[in-house]
């Protein structure tokens, strides 16, 4: 009895969970940097195993097109 117990509520379970109507999906609140974007980080190693970085932006010098005639 106990047996037919758990297959049934594992058989439950199984099905509340395929009809999820709105799946849990994980996002990153801050949105990853353009390629364009450039930063300097620093990063310091911590107790057990941990680094704390900090990162600022700097800015970029405009890209550089030679034209030549000829």
């Amino acid at each position: 009895m106990r047996r037919l117990s758990t297959i049934a509520a594992l058989l439950l379970a199984a099905a509340a969970s395929a009809c999820a109507p709105n799946p849990i999906i994980a996002r990153d609140p801050v949105p990853a940097p353009g390629p364009t974007d450039v930063y300097a980080c620093e990063s310091r190693p911590m107790p057990l195993n941990a680094f704390r970085s900090n990162c600022r932006p700097v800015p970029t010098t405009p890209p550089v097109v030679l034209q030549s005639r000829g």
